[in-house]
Parts: C-alpha cells; sequence; structure tokens
C-alpha cells in the first residue's frame, strides 16, 4: 500500500471525527511523504499547522494511521522548504564522503546462547547476559563480565551480540582491547597533505555511531593512558545515548590497578558479574556437548569422559582440546577403540603440563584430605563435624595463601560455600598460627608436601 492510497484512507476517516471547518483549516492540504521505519513523515502548508496539529491531533492521527496499516508510527510534521532542504544536505554528504572500510560486527556466529552450557558457576552470569540481550540499553549498562581465562566470557559476549544482531536492526561491533589500542594509534597517520581529520572521523564513527560495543579484556588498556582517554569520552557519549556497553576482563573492576579510577568507576554503574571455574558435572556437560557438537564416530565412555573432567583443570579450552587429542591419538594408533587405558596415555602431557598439576585448588583439596585421613568429599561436604571442619579451614587457608584465587572462587570449589565463610576460615587458621605451633607445624608440612 502506498503513501496516497493511505493518506486517502486516513483522510477519509479522519474527516468523519472532526468538523468540516477543522478538517478544512487542518487536514485537507497536508500530504504523507513517507511511512517507513516507523516512522511518518507529513508535509504541511505553514508553520502554524505544524505547531497546531502537534498540540492538538497527535494522538488522533497517530490512533488512524494504526487503524489503517497496524503499526504505531512517530510523526514528524514538515514544510516543503524543510523537506528540500533535508534532501539537499544529504545529497551534499553523498557526493562529499568517501568510501569507508565495510563495517563488520566481528561477531562468531558459533558462540550463540545455544551453544553456551550453563552451570551452577555461570548460572548468574548467563542470565545476566541474556536479559541484556533481550534488552540493550535499557537493563545493566555496562555489563561487566569478569573471569579467569578460558571460561567462556568470550563466548557470551558474542552470545549477546549474535542476539542481538538476529532480532533487531541495531548496530553491533565486538573488539578485543588491543584493536580498540591498534585503532586508536592510526589516528597519528597522515594523509598526502600532513591531516588526520578521514581517519578520526572513521574512528569516532567506528566506536561512537553504534548501539552496542562490547569489547574484550579491558585490561589489556592499563598503562595505555592516552588510549584509556579516549576510551573514556567513547564510553560516555555511548552511555549518555543509552547505547549498550559490555565489557569483559580477567579480574574484577576494583582489581584494574592499572587504569584510572575515573574508569573503574564508571564500570560499576551497571551489573558485574564473575564467571567461576566449572565444577565436575559442568565440565562433564561441557565434555559431552563437544563430543555432541563435533560429531564424534567412535563412542567414549563414561569413565573416559570424567577422568578428563577430573584432570583437565577448569578451562573450558583445555578440556576441549583434550578430546581433540584424544580422537588423534586413537587415529594414529591404527584406530584404536577409547578406553581409560588409552586416555591416560593420550594425555599423559596435558595431565603433567596441566592445570591439575599445579598449586590448585583440586591439589590442594587432596593434599589435605590425606594428610587428615577424609575424603576430599568431606571436605566439600556441608557436614560441620570437628573432625571435618578443622581440615577444611585448613585447606581454605591453603587454598588462599598459595594460589592467586578469590574467595567466592575458593567457596565454589567446597561445595557452594560462601565467600564470607572462606575469610571467617581463613582469618580463624591466621590467627591461631600465630599462638598454636603445632598448627603452625602442621599447616607448613602440608605447604611442603604440596609445593
Amino acid at each position: 500500500m502506498n503513501e496516497k492510497i493511505i493518506w486517502s484512507k486516513f483522510l477519509n476517516l479522519i474527516q468523519n471525527e472532526i468538523t468540516s471547518l477543522s478538517f478544512e483549516t487542518w487536514f485537507k492540504d497536508t500530504e504523507l511523504y513517507s511511512l517507513k521505519e516507523n516512522k511518518a513523515i507529513i508535509l504541511v502548508p505553514m508553520p502554524i499547522h505544524k505547531k497546531h496539529l502537534f498540540d492538538n491531533y497527535l494522538d488522533v492521527i497517530k490512533d488512524t494511521l494504526k487503524e489503517i496499516d497496524g503499526e504505531t508510527y512517530e510523526v514528524e510534521f514538515l514544510l516543503k522548504e524543510e523537506l528540500e532542504k533535508k534532501q539537499e544536505e544529504v545529497q551534499e554528504e553523498k557526493v562529499g564522503e568517501k568510501p569507508l572500510e565495510f563495517f563488520s560486527t566481528n561477531l562468531n556466529k558459533n558462540y550463540n546462547f545455544d551453544t553456551f552450557i550453563v552451570g551452577n558457576s555461570n548460572k548468574f552470569a548467563h542470565a545476566a547476559a541474556l536479559s541484556v540481550a533481550e534488552n540493550p540499553g535499557k537493563m545493566y549498562n555496562p555489563l561487566f563480565i569478569y573471569g579467569n581465562s578460558g571460561l567462556g566470557k568470550t563466548h557470551l559476549m558474542h552470545a549477546i551480540g549474535n542476539y542481538i544482531v538476529e532480532n533487531s536492526n541495531k548496530k553491533v561491533l565486538y573488539v578485543t582491547s588491543e584493536q580498540f589500542i591498534s585503532d586508536f594509534l592510526g589516528i597519528s597517520k597522515k594523509d598526502e597533505f600532513g591531516n588526520n581529520f578521514n581517519y578520526i572521523e572513521y574512528f569516532k564513527n567506528k566506536y561512537r555511531n553504534v548501539d552496542v560495543l562490547l569489547i574484550d579484556d579491558i585490561q589489556f588498556l592499563g598503562g595505555a593512558t592516552q588510549t584509556q582517554q579516549e576510551f573514556f569520552h567513547t564510553f560516555n557519549t555511548l552511555y549518555s545515548d543509552n547505547k549498550q556497553i559490555i565489557i569483559s576482563s580477567d579480574r574484577s573492576p576494583d582489581d584494574l590497578k592499572l587504569l584510572e579510577d575515573r574508569l573503574r568507576t564508571r564500570f560499576c554503574w551497571g551489573l558485574t558479574v564473575d564467571i567461576f571455574p566449572p565444577d565436575f558435572e559442568l565440565r562433564i556437560a561441557i565434555l559431552k556437548k563437544k563430543i555432541i557438537g563435533g560429531a564424534v564416530e567412535k563412542e567414549i565412555p563414561e569413565d573416559v569422559i570424567e577422568y578428563i573432567a577430573s584432570n583437565m583443570g577448569s578451562d573450558v579450552r583445555q578440556l576441549e582440546g583434550s578430546i581433540t587429542r584424544l580422537l588423534a591419538y586413537s587415529t594414529i594408533m591404527g584406530g584404536s577403540k577409547i578406553t581409560l587405558d588409552l586416555a591416560i596415555e593420550a594425555l599423559k602431557d596435558y595431565v603433567n603440563k596441566g592445570i591439575s598439576e599445579k598449586n590448585d585448588i583440586h591439589k590442594i583439596q587432596k593434599v589435605v584430605a590425606e594428610f587428615f585421613q577424609v575424603t576430599v568429599e568431606d571436605l566439600k561436604s556441608k557436614k560441620r563435624s570437628a573432625n571435618l571442619a578443622f581440615p577444611r579451614q585448613v585447606a581454605m587457608y591453603l587454598c588462599r595463601k598459595l594460589t592467586n584465587e578469590s574467595f567466592p572462587k575458593i567457596g565454589t570449589e567446597f561445595g557452594g560455600k560462601d565467600h564470607s565463610t572462606v575469610m571467617h576460615s581463613c582469618d580463624k587458621i591466621e590467627r591461631e598460627i600465630k599462638h598454636n605451633q603445632e598448627l603452625a607445624n602442621i599447616v607448613e608440612k602440608i605447604s611442603q608436601e604440596i609445593t
């Protein structure tokens, strides 16, 4: 249905709603210029028409258009001279503009919410990411996601971007902080006349003329003072225009000591969520998803999957890589059937060099459990008997002392204990060591065995 037909129907309906004098005065000489992208542009003969129609008939016009077309439109009134001026300005911009690099979202289509495995360690971050994807610029702005490498931060960021692109016409840009730095340094480039105006304009258009900006690994902006200043201005521009900002880091805003205070403060304006390392059940789910998604022809027994989940650490990339290595090893060995013995042989280098052999939480739990003759499951349980509570407190203390892990992460690895429980345990053992030499000797002995 073209504009003339719509406006003819519109005028017929309006004529029945108002007096003939009002219709002759305010509507007879109007014209519908365009009706697209939920906006109606109506041409009027004089400035007084613009004001009177806006003040007195705006709701009636919107309701009538919706009755005809079924859509809700924003309405703009223009004089013919104003329309011609706008058209001339657009034409001048087209003549004077220089071709810019093709815009790319930089999103990986394989990273979406369907392929993200949700568990206790990441369900809050997943829920927050989905809320932002469904309401960009309206909920949790900015969204700051942090956690160790390989836990799914980048996957979630791409999932947000892909969801928004698929369900709206918003302009989305994903970049790493290294790319932002590289683009900013390009501002110093000069053309043959010694100017850099075109590149400055390109830079601002790329980063400020978007609806959603996702910037990964923000910690790498640390030390780049001028780049931080530019990102500060970019952040302010987008935020003031209600554009969505999503940021990721390997540490919380408070721990980004090399970034300016004014940036770290802004990162906390919205919602800050952390992703913890996957627990055993989630690691199992990730491995099974990798096996199914990779269309693995060979059967991988349950005990092999459990062995990998127990010994490959918590880095999702390492978990997935172990499946690839296992399948490759089986093929090289003449198509051998995958068994636990084959997996142990194929992945021995991974296990020897992997996270499980470092001073990580799992190793500390194992050594403490053996020393006190309890099980790791007992340390993770909710049992509060004295023969378990004390070893658990020692284990938490050593986890904090010998690793760089946060209180919340340690609590997660001890059966989902609250971070305040971990803090209390660490403080208690630290105080008692100062006055109890026997305890100090025990902790020192366990520490030596761990290291």
